[in-house]
């Protein structure tokens, strides 16, 4: 089984078929990317996949190990530290999709605006809390322990997207390439195994894409995750993807290794072009 298993999957809207019958396999520890001309179909996978959408028909199947003591509740999943268990996603509410494991950022950047920095990474952190509302009303000792943890995560998580000096600020405050670093940090403050990166270098410049390539590659191995990638840059999807999906017209056109891609006739005819099947 691998760690996530997209069968025929399929979503209509009215009579417009946005998603047809897309299958996809991902294992543990790949990085993955997902092309496609604009309107391809790309983002909506995306929001089948974190139950933003509610698939027509096909399923989403993903694996999921029950977190060791201290690391989640293992107990809400009936199952023993350590086993893995297979999860059917299709239909699940966004917030119970994040609790399994996965976590995405958005093409169009999503982040709580109006709070600090600081409080858009500890917000991610909700449902890794290990007290209940009761402890949380009379303040015992396991409230105050638990805050200190998460403080301290969010300000580790902080450190290493160069954002720790910036943690009272307003979100909305920072420049845009550190907001994009900041919707990272928020999603992995989830703990997932699976990261989803809709378009993250969206609006940068060549310089902050290369800076960006390398900041996926030392987070995927840092957090030792499985990354689902779409984008538009080619020179950042061919240098740092293992294999790519190819979607045009809701329909899964090609897979395969980056050179098998840049290679394929249709591929080209319908996305890359003759000048980008080099890049």
């Amino acid at each position: 089984m691998p760690l996530l298993k997209v069968e025929k999957l399929t979503k209509s809207f009215g009579g417009l078929t946005a998603v047809s019958n897309v299958s996809i396999e991902i294992e543990k520890g790949e990085l993955v990317g997902l092309i496609g001309p604009n309107g391809a179909g790309k983002t909506t996978v995306f929001n089948l996949l974190t139950g933003v959408y509610v698939p027509s028909s096909g399923s989403i199947l993903f694996e999921k190990e029950t977190p060791i003591t201290g690391q989640g509740d293992s107990s809400s999943e009936g199952s023993a530290a350590g086993e893995k268990t297979v999860i059917e996603l299709a239909g699940m509410k966004p917030y119970n999709v994040t609790k399994q494991g996965l976590a995405r950022t958005f093409q169009n950047i999503r982040l709580f605006k109006d709070l600090t920095v600081l409080d858009n990474v500890r917000i991610a952190m909700h449902h890794n809390i290990h007290y209940g509302m009761f402890t949380s009303f009379l303040r015992f000792n396991k409230f105050y322990s638990e805050e200190k943890r998460m403080l301290e995560e969010a300000e580790q998580l902080l450190k290493i997207f160069n954002l720790e000096d910036k943690k009272n600020e307003l979100a909305k405050n920072l420049p845009y390439g550190e907001q994009r670093h900041l919707e990272i940090a928020r999603a992995l403050a989830t703990k997932p195994s699976l990261l989803l990166l809709d378009e993250p270098a969206a609006g940068m410049n060549p310089k902050e894409t290369a800076a960006l390539t390398e900041l996926i590659k030392w987070v995927r191995k840092e957090f030792d995750l499985t990354i689902l990638l779409i984008e538009h840059d080619m020179s950042l999807v061919m240098k740092i993807c293992e294999r790519i999906y190819v979607l045009d017209y809701g329909m899964l056109i090609a897979s395969g290794k980056p050179e098998e891609i840049r290679s394929n006739k249709r591929v080209i005819e319908a996305y890359l072009g003759e000048e980008n099947s080099n890049a």
